[in-house]
């Protein structure tokens, strides 16, 4: 039987450092519709990777001291270590820096040239490095990036361009005669309204300012610009070849039924990306959803303003299925969510070590003690029962409803509706009542019955979003009864089975006092003194010498988790200089700081390691933040 195929991708992740837990929502976002989609008995492809080209990787990697293909490829492994934590089951994870993609891109460059859909001109304009954007003077906010809030800088350079005017037309009908190509609602209103009405301006496609991308093989001086790289990864990963020998896998993949990615980036992926297609005559996507962001006590997650939170520390603290749970349940689904280490534990206590685990848990605690954990379908019903097995049939119908529209988080919902549903039976039958007496132990058994067969409609439904738990929930009942294409009969649960006779808790729960003192001492800072210091001279100060200087390299100290150890370059020469920040940045985030030194501070060993300076920063309990300077001040610059 051929299974009916679905292509789900999620947005390529920039190589410029490590995902934050926000950034990691989308790939697990993916893997639950994915994940999903497989159990409904679709033939699934799902991809996922790293955009890896571009001045700002090319910067970062100077700074680094190594070359650009060395800088990506450790962040690269990096990315793909957290998506592999997060336990996402992708089936393609593609670098455009692979040959193969790397080779597809010049000949489409190549093709639309020679159809005229790109020429060659003069771009002038404000330049985000960050955002690798030009903008407008008009775009600008307050004389900064748009997207980003960060600085310009007006570059003109040679460049060729992409005639998007040439196609807009096309793409506004396409839009209005499919409803459903761009989600949410809002997005496309955004898109029509902010861009394809107001008519669109030709797109930069070529940079010559920088090397460190995939050359125009026709004009060597220009390297491709991000979007034709980035945005084909889509089709070169399924093995696309413009030349028409292309891989089985494109012709049976393409068009991909969702691109899933963030609101931030929706209008290449809804304007730039389809008009790409329309010039190479190939298909659509039918459907590109802009979700939300994930936010960190209100604000958008940002390296910059110290709110950032790892994917591996939550785990490590909470385990990969909770940190799971908590992404894909608190977010809405067109507004920003929102984690706090006090809400992520309310939830791990709530819904998965009350509902979920010690629904889990009584029930097969009591077949083990009234039945020596075999549990055996008398027949012996009443109508509270079938109000019960009601809803567990419901579920799995419901929880489609509310995946077909990818609201993910209302899925989940309909599960633990289920769950509560089958905790409140147990109050209603009250086996330990049942239990007393010979005479209703039959009764006895087929509630237990449809305790554990209710369980296991649940287990099944939440497979998607917490694969491990569901694997455990479905091992401790012991059954093999797990396909979901089979929850429309409920009694599948084999009558005389034995559960497992020691379970394991699928949750525990977590003390905030203890969790969030824990969290506070993993990385103690010392709070100043508090006694006044006293006064000073200008003559004191002038015996402090500051500096300005660019880190340049920076790696964990080899015995000492709090410490990091910087090569900061001074502009004569370069000094090593060891500081206890690693509470607050890692390694990747320091490189390239411009960061003020002391400099005339005598040499001191830390740890084994010597350290020649100090840099200055401040701090409050665990969080500290480096002072930094934000304008073009050269290395060496003395602060006075």
């Amino acid at each position: 039987m051929n299974k009916e195929k679905y292509y789900i991708t999620t947005a390529i992740a920039y190589t410029s450092g490590k995902p934050h837990i926000g950034n990691t929502y989308e790939i697990v976002l993916a893997d639950s519709i994915a994940r999903f989609k497989r159990a409904q008995g679709y033939d699934v492809r799902f991809q996922t990777g790293t955009d890896e080209h571009g001045q700002k990787i090319e910067e970062k990697a100077n700074q680094a001291g190594v070359d650009p293909k060395t800088y990506v490829d450790g962040i690269a492994g990096e990315i793909k270590r957290i998506w592999d934590l997060m336990n996402t089951s992708y089936d393609k994870f593609i670098r455009t820096t692979d040959p193969d993609h790397e080779k597809q891109v010049q000949k489409i460059f190549k093709k639309l040239y020679d159809q005229g859909d790109i020429y060659l001109g003069y771009y002038e304009g404000h330049y985000c490095t960050a955002c690798e954007s030009f903008f407008t003077e008009s775009q600008l906010v307050d004389g900064k990036c748009p997207d980003c809030g960060g600085p310009v800088h007006l570059e003109k350079e040679e460049a060729y361009f992409f005639k998007l005017s040439k196609y807009s037309q096309r793409l506004i009908d396409y839009i209005n005669t499919h409803p459903e190509f761009i989600q949410p609602e809002s997005r496309k209103n955004e898109m029509m309204n902010n861009f394809l009405l107001p008519g669109l301006q030709d797109l930069c496609v070529s940079r010559t300012t920088f090397k460190w991308g995939i050359p125009v093989d026709f004009d060597p001086k220009h390297v491709v610009y991000v979007w034709i790289d980035a945005l084909t990864n889509y089709i070169t990963g399924l093995g696309y070849d413009l030349d028409g020998n292309s891989d089985p896998m494109f012709e049976k993949y393409w068009p991909a039924d969702l691109h899933l990615i963030g609101k931030d980036i929706i209008r290449f992926h809804t304007i730039y990306w389809p008009i790409m297609l329309m010039a190479l005559d190939l298909p659509l996507p039918k459907q590109v959803f802009g979700h939300p962001w994930l936010l960190m006590g209100d604000r958008k997650m940002s390296k910059s303003k110290g709110n950032v939170i790892y994917a591996d520390d939550l785990v490590n603290q909470f385990g990969v299925d909770a940190v799971r749970y908590f992404v894909l349940h608190e977010m809405p689904f067109d507004n920003d969510g929102n984690i706090t280490y006090e809400l992520l534990i309310e939830r791990i206590n709530s819904d998965l070590a009350n509902i979920l685990g010690n629904l889990v848990n009584r029930t097969i605690a009591m077949s083990n003690k009234y039945f020596g954990g075999v549990v055996t379908n008398t027949g012996v019903n009443e109508p509270v029962d079938d109000e019960l097995k009601a809803v567990a049939l419901e579920t799995p119908k419901r929880l489609a409803e509310k995946m077909d529209k990818l609201r993910v988080a209302d899925g989940i919902d309909e599960v633990f509706t289920l769950l509560r549903r089958t905790n409140k039976y147990i109050d209603e039958t009250t086996p330990w009542i049942l239990a007393k007496s010979e005479d209703t132990l039959p009764r006895l058994q087929t509630v237990l019955y449809n305790l554990v067969e209710s369980i296991r409609f649940a287990a099944i439904c939440l497979a998607p979003f917490l694969p491990e738990t569901s694997e455990k929930t479905l091992d401790q009942i012991n059954t093999n009864e797990r396909d979901y294409l089979d929850l429309t009969t409920f009694g599948l649960y084999a009558s005389g089975t034995k559960v497992t006779e020691k379970p394991e808790p699928l949750f525990m729960r977590l003390d905030p006092k203890v969790v969030l003192a824990n969290l506070e001492k993993e990385e103690p800072q010392k709070e100043a003194p508090k006694s006044e210091l006293p006064e000073i001279t200008i003559d004191d100060f002038a015996k402090v010498e500051l500096k300005v200087g660019t880190v340049l390299k920076c790696e964990k100290h080899p015995k000492a988790d709090k410490l990091l150890v910087s090569q900061v370059d001074l502009g004569d020469h370069t000094r090593q200089i060891v500081s206890g920040i690693a509470s607050s940045y890692t390694p990747e985030e320091m490189v390239g700081k411009k960061v003020v030194v002391v400099t005339n501070l005598k040499t001191a060993q830390l740890r084994g390691v010597e350290s020649q300076g100090m840099l200055l920063a401040g701090s409050k309990k665990k969080k500290i933040s480096l002072v930094t300077i934000d304008t073009d001040l050269p290395n060496g610059t003395k602060i006075s």
